[in-house]
């Protein structure tokens, strides 16, 4: 993957060139995406919508513009591949290019949409109607350039700075969601102003249109199916991992694209929680609980939790008692979640058990979309030290914390559910069944 400045630069211009001679001119590779047909197929016979794509593409490119214009910026560059995505639905080796500087793009306010890729996949966007220019990538990042890494950021700042003005002027005011800080230095030498991108695009993403509902259910189908097979496979003597892996291979095979975490413990592990998956063996009648953290179908996450008990086994007093608290702690604060409730009251009138006596999840609402996203919603005890207020609106989509773990030991229980907000209320998006056994 080191070959990325010895191509040529070709421009490939997507509104004065058909999809089909891009996929021509591109040795007649062609890109095939999306869950596929047996998996829509399925979503259909159960009832589920899908998503229009195309006008999916253009709700998120009319996001960012209204945002932009409302900041008062020409335009912005997103280097983090979740905001790429936003602007173009292009994926291209999400994981990589979180830790490489190899892939960009700029969305300006006019709706100008440029996305620059790794060299040789520009017909990765041929799909995209929003597009309307693919470059081939500069990489920024030592990796890629080595010592050689200040003259690519020059050719970087060079091609960048052109287009800006050739689009907007000398003197525009844009925004970054984060890159190399030569990047910024180069762009504020040729006489940009630059802001915080990644508040932009938070708060673009925040209200979702009725296509990211729908693939949003689809997601959340494909991944309730994969809980299934968990359960079902879920017997004693397995490890952490043996089942932590079931979910990983039915995301993949449902058309989803990676879990951002691996957290799933067992027993004695589930109390303090956050720790991941490991090579313990799961002993009958213990706890399993898990947060799925996962990027579904279409980029979509589902973000739920679940706790079981492990076998043929009823439940102990203490685990019936500590699970009792933490579905009354869900059930009562997903009520809070109506439009026009600020952040500060939805921490301020949540219920929870005394923090002196169990251990709490780091917070009691956020955001959910394409992966956590704003707003982080935090206990009424940390809310001087990091709390930040804002509006609960129709649109938003919410997941819903409870873990309980007691502080004089033995297990806890990790619960979650993910909401949109509606004009009435919120309405629930993940229904498999809340219950410690089958």
């Amino acid at each position: 993957m080191t070959n990325m400045h010895h191509e040529s630069r070709v421009v490939a211009s997507l509104t004065d060139r058909s999809r089909e001679n891009l996929h021509a001119a591109t040795d007649g590779h062609h890109l095939v995406i999306g869950p596929g047909s047996a998996q829509t197929e399925a979503w259909i016979a159960d009832g589920l919508e899908l998503p229009d794509l195309p006008a999916m593409r253009q709700y998120r490119v009319d996001r960012t513009v209204a945002q932009l214009e409302a900041d008062g910026y020409d335009g912005m560059i997103v280097l983090d591949p979740m905001n790429i995505r936003y602007v173009s639905d292009t994926t291209n080796m999400q994981l990589w290019v979180m830790h490489n500087a190899t892939r960009y793009a700029w969305i300006g306010a006019d709706g100008h949409v440029v996305v620059w890729d790794y060299t040789g996949c520009e017909f990765f966007s041929g799909h995209s109607h929003v597009i309307a220019e693919v470059r081939p990538a500069i990489g920024v990042n030592y990796f890629t350039a080595g010592d050689r890494r200040d003259e690519q950021m020059a050719r970087w700042a060079t091609e960048m700075t052109e287009l800006i003005t050739e689009r907007h002027g000398h003197g525009a005011r844009i925004a970054i969601d984060g890159a190399p800080i030569d990047c910024y230095r180069h762009l504020e030498a040729a006489g940009f102003t630059i802001g915080d991108g990644q508040r932009v695009m938070e708060l673009a993403r925040r209200i979702k249109g009725p296509d990211e509902i729908r693939a949003m259910r689809c997601s959340a189908h494909a991944c309730q199916a994969t809980m299934a097979e968990m359960l079902d496979a879920l017997t004693p003597g397995m490890t952490e991992r043996d089942v932590w892996a079931i979910l990983h291979a039915g995301n993949i095979r449902r058309g989803g694209e990676w879990i951002e975490t691996q957290i799933l413990s067992s027993g004695p592990r589930t109390n303090p929680w956050m720790q991941e998956a490991s090579a313990r063996v799961i002993q009958a009648g213990e706890i399993l609980a898990y947060d799925t953290d996962l990027v579904g179908p279409y980029g979509m996450m589902t973000d739920i939790s679940r706790t079981w008990v492990v076998g043929d086994v009823s439940p102990n007093a203490h685990q019936r008692q500590i699970f009792d608290m933490a579905m009354e702690q869900l059930t009562r604060n997903v009520e809070l979640l109506t439009p026009g409730r600020t952040f500060y009251e939805l921490s301020h009138q949540a219920w929870f058990p005394p923090i002196e006596d169990y251990r709490h999840y780091s917070c009691l609402f956020h955001g959910v979309g394409q992966c956590d996203e704003y707003p982080c919603v935090y206990f009424p005890h940390a809310w001087d030290d990091v709390g930040y207020d804002g509006l609960v609106e129709p649109g938003m989509c919410f997941t819903v914390e409870s873990y309980i773990g007691p502080r004089r030991g033995g297990e806890g229980v990790k619960l979650e559910n993910q909401y949109v907000v509606t004009e009435s209320g919120p309405e629930l998006l993940t229904d498999f069944p809340l219950a410690l056994t089958r």
